[in-house]
């Protein structure tokens, strides 16, 4: 074959190729029904939402929203950056049928599974910041659906800070890096922010979470997810019912304490999402069930609180949350900018069977997520990026705009027309059609809020009477060491006049600790027992707790005992814990029998704050060095309340430091006949009841 004729050849075999990557592309809407840019079919395109037929346009109107933002954008605007956050595929199992309450097809079939992208987030530092900041956690997740995408955009708080999406640009401005010197980065710990929640007591539910241990999560694969808002199922008759979505991870729900989170932060900024990696990477796959909470509309008003009220929870005890399925994690991205960073989600993004309530935080978010894509994205286009693609067709007029991978075909944009037979076109509700459920609404324009709204502090006292004297204790902790970051002596007065309707226990603590007069008390009794409702479901203390997928530090020395070693990893591999091998330095350790082990990690690269055990053998060659780098960390991970074993040589280690007879030290001098009480000692993982050395 001539040289031509190759040449010839691969420049075919180009062309072939690039036009089929360019046909995946074509769209035809002829024959085909009208769709959103997420592939849900559209009932009605003459006429937006309005409250009456002469009433204003309605801001929930999704597809009115969608046409008229991409029409503004069709012309290129730039793109920025977004916040910190990480991303992971996976898919969902439906355990049993929601026919009864919900149309919406992913949730008919029992065993149908539903691919899923997930994303976590901190919210507020910049992408370059840590992942172990005192912070709300974002947990998002885009169901791609047969019907199109659903997106459930929630957190690892149940509540949230307002009640008002047109407070959200307050709050930010409040919680950013003060402009005048940009700092804090992605710190609460400051003026502005106290500032803010002084003069916004609705937020005191919100901050008494954020206060608590939840705001440091372990891992991304121990924390819950929550819809926060109250949305509406709606099944085939047109009935509806109010829900709420819960995420529910089964390897329970576990936190970082303070001092921990100081000091991974220091250690690995990617302590969370390089957890996330590794465990995915080696088949350890988080799952979380999916739980809701159903209300019928006619139990709308049988609460002491409003049930649309962001700041507030239904309260499991009144409200169970049923479990309906399970979501596993179990693929990273190939590439983190072209999946996680472009990834666009938008509590706007509902499929039939699923519609908005008039909670006034997520009316306001269902404007907000779409418009910040666009300046994100750099345009109108961004359901066109592959992670963004719908599974499902979609067709409708919209055209051009950064970014278009889509090559329309034909003549016709517009509707109605004849050209094209007026394709695409709309269809009914029987046919797939959304159509929004028909809620009565009457009343004047008017800038204000329901007195159901107003109480702020009831259900942060029942957060704090909820919590274990531990968690409390955490509680105070975090407010003396956020507010004695304040340097304005005001605003530390009313942050503790405000906190005193929650807890006079928390304030007398923190006041003392401030070195600052105790409020003048407006009510002898405190709140929490005028107020002395509970609810065990928000204790972490009350989460499951299971060995699978912790790591334990496995501490040896030149000369260790390999019986030792071995019958510590094995049984630890067993019950799926990670044994990481550390040492006074890296590379090969030979043991007593001249048998080698490879050391992980060192003293000088790693501490006792990434692992959640320690495992100490030790060896007969302990040089000085090595044995007191060893007690540092030891100590270090005793004040931390981990569980510490010690073997055979390492069991000196522990005697030097006087902790043998202390909770959750468990020591064999004699290689043992079983490792139950090693594996029973770290899946308690910490030990609350030990002494501080």
């Amino acid at each position: 074959m001539s040289k031509k004729k190759q040449t010839d050849e691969k420049h075919t075999e180009q062309q072939n190729a690039k036009h089929a990557q360019l046909e995946s592309y074509r769209s035809d809407g002829r024959g085909q029904a009208m769709t959103t840019n997420q592939g849900v079919k559209i009932s009605e395109d003459e006429f937006s939402l309005k409250a009456g037929e002469r009433g204003p346009t309605l801001m929930e109107d999704f597809h009115f929203r969608e046409k008229m933002t991409h029409f503004d954008h069709e012309r290129i605007p730039e793109r920025v950056v977004h916040a910190r956050g990480f991303g992971v595929h996976g898919q969902f199992e439906l355990y049993e049928s929601m026919a009864q309450y919900t149309k919406a097809d992913f949730l008919q079939r029992p065993g149908e599974k539903t691919d899923v992208f997930v994303r976590f987030s901190t919210v507020a530092g910049s992408r370059g910041s840590a992942e172990t900041v005192r912070d709300v956690r974002g947990f998002a997740t885009k169901f791609y659906t047969k019907t199109g995408n659903f997106d459930l955009v929630g957190n690892n708080m149940p509540v949230f800070f307002m009640q008002d999406a047109i407070k959200f640009p307050d709050f930010i401005h409040a919680l950013k890096p003060e402009p005048h010197n940009e700092m804090p980065q992605a710190a609460s710990a400051h003026d502005t922010f106290w500032d803010y929640i002084a003069n916004n007591q609705e937020s005191a539910h919100m901050v008494m979470w954020v206060m608590s241990d939840r705001a440091i999560p372990r891992s991304f694969r121990m924390m819950e997810g929550f819809g926060v808002h109250a949305f509406r199922f709606v099944n085939d008759n047109g009935e509806a019912h109010f829900v709420k979505f819960h995420w529910k991870p089964l390897l329970g729900v576990h936190s970082l304490i303070w001092k921990e989170a100081q000091r991974v932060a220091g250690l690995d900024p990617d302590y969370n999402r390089r957890d996330l990696w590794e465990n995915i990477e080696e088949g350890n796959f988080p799952a979380f069930e999916l739980g809701v909470q159903i209300l019928p509309e006619k139990d709308e008003f049988k609460f002491d609180f409003d049930i649309l009220d962001a700041t507030k929870i239904w309260p499991e005890e009144n409200i169970p949350v049923q479990i309906i399925g399970k979501m596993t994690l179990n693929r990273n991205v190939d590439n983190v900018f072209a999946e996680t960073e472009q990834v666009a989600f938008h509590v706007g993004n509902v499929v039939p069977g699923i519609d908005f309530t008039n909670d006034p935080l997520l009316q306001g978010r269902l404007f907000s997520y779409t418009d910040t894509q666009l300046i994100r994205l750099g345009g109108p286009n961004f359901h066109e990026i592959p992670i963004n693609r719908p599974i499902c067709p979609f067709h409708n007029n919209q055209r051009d705009g950064y970014g278009r991978r889509t090559i329309d075909v034909g003549q016709v944009a517009y509707q109605n027309n004849s050209l094209a037979n007026n394709d695409p076109h709309t269809v009914t509700d029987s046919h797939g059609g959304y159509v929004h459920y028909q809620e009565k609404v009457e009343g004047n324009k008017i800038r204000a809020r329901g007195s159901s709204f107003k109480d702020h502090f009831t259900q942060a006292t029942l957060f704090w009477n909820s919590m274990s004297p531990v968690e409390k204790q955490h509680i105070k902790d975090a407010f003396s060491f956020e507010l004695g970051k304040v340097k304005s002596p005001s605003v530390r007065t009313q942050v503790l006049d405000m906190f005193d309707h929650v807890s006079h226990d928390l304030i007398n603590t923190v006041a003392a600790n401030l070195g600052m007069t105790i409020p003048v008390r407006k009510n002898n009794t405190p709140p929490e027992q005028l107020y002395t409702k509970t609810s065990p479901a928000l204790s972490m203390e009350n989460t499951t707790k299971l060995p699978t997928t912790l790591r334990a530090a496995v501490i040896i020395a030149d000369q260790y005992c390999e019986k030792s070693l071995a019958f510590v990893t094995d049984n630890l591999n067993q019950a799926g814990i990670q044994p990481i091998i550390i040492s006074e330095h890296l590379g090969p350790i030979t043991g007593a029998g001249e048998q080698t082990r490879a050391a992980q990690d060192s003293f000088l690269t790693s501490a006792a704050a990434v692992f959640d055990a320690i495992v100490v053998i030790g060896g007969a060659n302990m040089n000085p060095n090595f044995a007191t780098q060893s007690k540092h960390f030891i100590q270090e991970g005793y004040d931390q309340y981990k569980p510490i074993i010690a073997l055979a040589a390492g069991t000196t280690l522990v005697d030097e430091l006087t902790i043998s007879e202390q909770p959750g030290i468990v020591t064999y001098a004699q290689l043992p006949n079983n490792a139950e009480p090693i594996i029973t000692a770290i899946s308690e993982r910490r030990f609350w009841n030990r002494p501080l050395l």
